[in-house]
C-alpha cells in the first residue's frame, strides 16, 4: 500500500502537472456518501448505535465493509457475517433511523471543496450527476439537508438500476441521461466499489479517499488519488486554463 496521495506530476505540462484529456471532461459524475458529504461518518455510528439496539457486536471492519456497497449486498453481508438468523429487517431500519436523526440534527455536512466544485463546474457550464448506491429517498434527503440536491442535473441511484456498484449500471445509466459516452465523463468516488463501477463502465475516475485507505488496485484503476475535492477543483481548473492557452495560440 502507498502512503502518498498520488500527484500526476510531469515536467512537460504547465505546472509541473499532467493533465491527460480526461481532464477536461464533457461532464462530471459524482458519488455522494464519503465524496460530496460526511454520511459515511455519520452511517459508520449509526450503525453502531444500531447494533447496540438489537444485540449485535457491530466492529469497524463490518462498517467498512459495508461503504460503497447498496442495501441489498449490505444485508447479504450482515448474514454471512452473523448467520441467517440476524434481525436484519430490524437493524437496517434502526439504522436509517439513526442516520436521519443525525442529519436532522444538523450534523451532515459537505466534504472540503464539494460545494466549491459543484459551483465551479456550473458556472463552466460543464453538466454534472451523482450517482449514488443510496436510495432515492435518501439521496434526495441527504442532498436537500447539505444543500447540494441544486447543484445536479440528475441523480441516478440503486433504485435506477438493475445492479449497485461494483457493477458498471450506475455510471453507464448517469452517463446515458447526461448525453455522453462514458469516456468522455470523469467519475469522483471514495470507496473501493465505486471505483470498481467508474472503471468497469469505461469513466476515468479519480479516488478522493474517507474512510478507506487507497490500496495498489486503486492506484492501478484510478486516473489519479487525490487528498480531496480542492484538488481536483485544481486539475480541473489548470486544465481547462492550459487548452484556452493552446486554443489562443
Amino acid at each position: 500500500m502507498r502512503d502518498s496521495f498520488s500527484t500526476g506530476r510531469s515536467p512537460d505540462a504547465p505546472g509541473g502537472l499532467a493533465l491527460p484529456c480526461e481532464w477536461n471532461p464533457r461532464a462530471v459524475v459524482f458519488d455522494m456518501d464519503g465524496l460530496l458529504l460526511n454520511t459515511e461518518k455519520l452511517a459508520r455510528r449509526a450503525l453502531m448505535l444500531a447494533g447496540h439496539e438489537v444485540g449485535l457486536d457491530i466492529s469497524e471492519t463490518v462498517c467498512e465493509a459495508m461503504i460503497g456497497v447498496p442495501a441489498d449486498g449490505c444485508h447479504r453481508l450482515l448474514v454471512t457475517q452473523y448467520g441467517e438468523q440476524v434481525a436484519a429487517d430490524a437493524f437496517f431500519a434502526a439504522t436509517t433511523r439513526h442516520l436521519h436523526a443525525q442529519i436532522d440534527a444538523g450534523h451532515i455536512e459537505c466534504l472540503p471543496g464539494a460545494r466549491a466544485l459543484v459551483d465551479y463546474l456550473r458556472r463552466h457550464d460543464i453538466p454534472r450527476a451523482v450517482a449514488t448506491s443510496s436510495s432515492r429517498e435518501k439521496a434526495h434527503h441527504h442532498l436537500q439537508a447539505a444543500g447540494l440536491l441544486h447543484g445536479f442535473d440528475i441523480v441516478v441511484t440503486r433504485d435506477d438500476v438493475a445492479r449497485g456498484k461494483p457493477f458498471p449500471d450506475l455510471y453507464l445509466h448517469a452517463a446515458s441521461r447526461l448525453g455522453f459516452a462514458p469516456g468522455e465523463c470523469l467519475a469522483l468516488e471514495d470507496s473501493y466499489n465505486g471505483v470498481r463501477a467508474a472503471n468497469a463502465a469505461g469513466v476515468p475516475v479519480v479516488m478522493v479517499p474517507d474512510l478507506l485507505r487507497p490500496t495498489d488496485e486503486m492506484y492501478e484503476l484510478c486516473l489519479a488519488v487525490l487528498p480531496d475535492l480542492c484538488d481536483v477543483l485544481r486539475r480541473l481548473d489548470g486544465a481547462a486554463s492550459a487548452a484556452s492557452a493552446i486554443s489562443a495560440g
